[in-house]
């Protein structure tokens, strides 16, 4: 059942217009993955939705009774730990909580409860808003706060860390159980996945899917919208395009439909072009002869052609969606691109790993993956130069060229202020003209080719590391979380280039589908040990259960001589 209708709706914020005349409606037990590009106004949609931004014109019609629960992409925690945070009420909630304890304030003067009347009046309210507050569900408030946060990932023994030292994704998980306490109809959440790690991704899915509501999440993870989506709506040109299904189904169905247009428009346009032809023979026969008949056929053709356009018959070319011109050519490098052996390494007491043994050939695609926190990007630094291991030896091959993509864009600090235009002219000499032409390549403006890297959204510095990247010609990438900021189109150009590249690839990332589409090794550094697993991530997930599975028997097998 559709529960809320978006008609004819035009939203403008500073000045641009993100969308023009656009509808869409959304079911009551949906879920919906939403896609698109960066830019095309997801965020404003959903806002819109929400009721934070008003559209210019057209309705956002809500069926009666039904709530919206909004999850922004950056999320602000109320509370001094993580507990307090997540059991914030709903503003409705804490309305009713503050009004009951003012009414039994009230009941406990002497001047009301000395009156029969005016106690007679605060009791009938108590009585109210007790009833209020269980429908609202504050009686059990606490109890499923407590039940979802366990069921995202967290434990007992989390709830009394900081919200000042949660991380960006466990901030968003906090204010998803917040919000999901509130029970509203509808969650609508924007890239709730992001900073997540492939366990916290896992534990979002499970929720999505158990959700008792509708959920709309835009997110550029394939696997999670392959694992929870029914529906996928795409937003694109302003325009959205609803399919039915996951991820999958949509790729194949939207490449069908593509397809099928280009076809129609390429058997209208040779239609048009001989109905044009014959009308230039008619107006030609007519202009040689005065025969009015070949003049009334003339005139009425272009009618026709002019009524298809009018009454939008006219089947539009299919548009390609100008992507980034990534293509990482790499060279013949060492055979051993990197090794390690025997590594140890942590700060103070904090033993990240030990006996730690890792090669990397080149030629290899080796996918990186733990926990937050396990020590990744520590590895990655070793690898650099930028830290020294406590023991053993890590060793870079003499004919190794390392370039190294960072997660939060900290190869791109020192240019904070300057160009693109200069970064670009650093990292390789080359006429102006020439580093304009490379950085339109990669979907840059000519207005932006001049503007301070400072001011650039995290999408738009992944395409300038990749370009930076591309220009060092390195033959190891070392890449962190590349697709974190990338757009779907965005993310399939890397893995094509990745693809094609020629030298060593080790790459830290929660983008499961990404994994599966880019390496053939998957190693997993997990207390303290890193563990190799032939394939890409499914490969690693199946081989992972069956090892853990033949560790049990072999336990419970012990168990038994035992006894």
């Amino acid at each position: 059942m559709h529960i809320i209708h978006i008609h004819n709706i035009t939203v403008n914020l500073a000045g641009r217009e993100i969308f023009r005349d656009l509808s869409w409606v959304i079911g009551d037990h949906d879920r919906v993955g939403f896609v698109g590009p960066n830019g095309a106004g997801k965020s404003s949609l959903l806002k819109a939705i929400a009721g934070i931004i008003t559209p210019e014109k057209g309705t956002i019609a809500k069926m009666g009774g039904v709530t919206i629960g909004y999850l922004p992409q950056e999320v602000a925690l109320e509370g001094e730990t993580l507990i307090e945070a997540a059991m914030q009420p709903s503003p409705e909630l804490a309305r009713v909580e503050a009004e009951l304890a003012a009414v039994e304030t009230q009941m406990e003067d002497p001047a009301v409860y000395n009156d029969a009347d005016l106690l007679t009046a605060a009791l009938e309210r108590q009585i109210e808003l007790v009833d209020l507050y269980e429908r609202l569900g504050g009686a059990r408030h606490d109890s499923l706060v407590r039940e979802l946060l366990a069921r995202l990932g967290f434990t007992p023994d989390d709830y009394e860390l900081p919200t000042t030292a949660l991380s960006g994704g466990q901030k968003k998980l906090v204010a998803l159980t917040r919000l999901a306490a509130w029970s509203p109809s509808v969650l609508l959440l924007d890239e709730p996945d992001n900073h997540l790690d492939i366990s916290a991704k896992r534990y979002l899915e499970e929720f999505i899917k158990s959700y008792h509501g509708g959920v709309v999440i835009v997110s550029h993870d394939r696997y999670l919208l392959d694992e929870i989506a029914t529906h996928i709506a795409e937003l694109e040109d302003g325009k959205i395009t609803a399919y039915v299904g996951n991820y999958s189904a949509f790729a194949n169905e939207r490449a069908l439909r593509r397809l099928r247009q280009q076809q129609q428009y390429v058997a209208q346009q040779k239609e048009i072009a001989r109905i044009e032809a014959a009308i230039h023979e008619w107006e030609q026969k007519a202009k040689a002869d005065l025969n009015e008949r070949h003049a009334r056929q003339a005139a009425s053709r272009r009618k026709m052609l002019a009524r298809m356009e009018a009454n939008g018959d006219m089947i539009e070319r299919v548009r390609e969606r100008r992507y980034m011109e990534l293509e990482l050519e790499g060279s013949r490098g060492s055979t051993k691109a990197v090794e390690f052996v025997d590594v140890a390494m942590g700060f103070d007491d904090d033993l990240l790993f030990m006996d730690a043994n890792l090669l990397v050939r080149h030629g290899e695609r080796v996918g990186l993956v733990g926990a937050n926190g396990a020590g990744k990007s520590v590895l990655f630094k070793l690898i650099l130069g930028q830290l020294e291991p406590l023991d053993g030896i890590v060793k870079v091959g003499p004919s190794t060229r390392i370039g190294y993509y960072a997660q939060e864009h900290q190869t791109l600090a020192s240019w904070g202020s300057k160009t693109p235009l200069e970064l670009v002219r650093d990292v390789k000499t080359m006429p102006e003209a020439t580093a304009v032409n490379m950085l339109l390549k990669f979907t840059f403006t000519y207005e932006q080719v001049r503007q301070p890297i400072a001011t650039f959204s995290g999408g738009e510095c992944s395409r300038l590391q990749l370009l930076a990247l591309m220009l060092q010609a390195p033959n190891l990438l070392l890449l962190d979380e590349p697709t974190n900021n990338l757009d779907i189109g965005s993310a399939e150009v890397l893995e094509s280039a990745l693809d094609e590249f020629e030298g060593a690839v080790l790459v830290i990332s929660h983008d499961r589908y990404f994994l599966d589409r880019v390496v053939d090794r998957v190693v997993e550094l997990e207390d303290g040990t890193l563990t190799n697993y032939e394939g890409g991530y499914t490969d690693y997930v199946s081989e992972k259960a069956a090892r853990t599975a033949r560790m049990l028997a072999k336990q419970q097998k012990r168990g038994q001589k035992v006894r």
